[in-house]
């Protein structure tokens, strides 16, 4: 048991890094926080996606070229230009490889405020030893919990999910990219592929509702029909109460 609660633990403190500070804060600056707040997100994120590390940076630029091309051509991340779910992953990893590593120069209206922290940049932006370590650390824990320790409801079967501790971040925005312009119902004409996918998006914190948020890039809660619901919304208004951030009445990101 206590490995499939390790599992939901780093499934959904990674899918909240990467829904509230890669994508509603750095590629869409729908609120503002000081620069404490702003490096302890930095470090949140990169603890809780671990291997799998996506960098505000890069990140930011992927998911703003998403929106101005969204199913086109250029779009970054469409399933509809890719053969499956794979070789669209594929495709994502080398582009933003190529502008995390200079290879490739995004429009300037895709680099307009993101966050940056230059020394932590540095050492883990683009950086395959601390994957490596993460890797071995995950593995440790399995080995503890199942091999040596032999806790009450592991099997050796459970070590198949490791895989999906190493590849976190991408698996996350594979679902959201793949499903959310394949499967379920639309709201608006985005002039897109953007889907709802309502009955999935209990895995993915609001982030399932793309055809919303593709009409709506800027709105802080994705959701916007009476039945449907943003699970990270109550999160960003709680952290907004406590003035930890402060929601922008007009987001400066695209």
């Amino acid at each position: 048991m206590i490995i499939i609660v390790i599992f939901i633990l780093h499934w959904y403190f990674s899918l909240f890094s990467q829904t509230f500070f890669l994508h509603r804060y750095a590629a869409h600056k729908m609120f503002t926080m000081n620069k404490f707040w702003e490096r302890f997100f930095y470090l949140f994120t990169y603890i809780t996606q671990g291997s799998s590390y996506l960098s505000p940076r890069g990140y930011a630029i992927l998911h703003r070229m998403h929106h101005a091309y969204s199913d086109t051509e250029k779009d970054p991340h469409s399933p509809h230009h890719s053969k499956n779910i794979l070789e669209m992953m594929w495709k994502t990893k080398n582009e933003y490889n190529a502008y995390l590593r200079g290879e490739a120069r995004a429009e300037e209206r895709f680099l307009k405020d993101i966050p940056a922290w230059k020394a932590f940049d540095r050492l883990f932006e683009d950086n395959n030893t601390p994957r490596f370590i993460w890797g071995l650390i995950y593995i440790a824990v399995y080995v503890l919990c199942i091999s040596v320790w032999e806790l009450p409801g592991t099997h050796w079967t459970m070590y198949l999910l490791l895989p999906f501790h190493f590849l976190m971040g991408p698996i996350h925005g594979a679902i959201v990219n793949w499903g959310g312009h394949k499967i379920g119902y639309t709201n608006f004409d985005n002039n897109d592929k953007s889907k709802n996918s309502l009955a999935l998006d209990f895995l993915m914190m609001g982030e399932l509702f793309q055809n919303n948020h593709h009409k709506l890039p800027n709105k802080v809660n994705f959701a916007t029909k009476w039945f449907e619901f943003d699970p990270t919304y109550p999160i960003v208004k709680t952290l907004s109460f406590f003035k930890v951030i402060r929601i922008n009445a007009v987001p400066t990101g695209l």
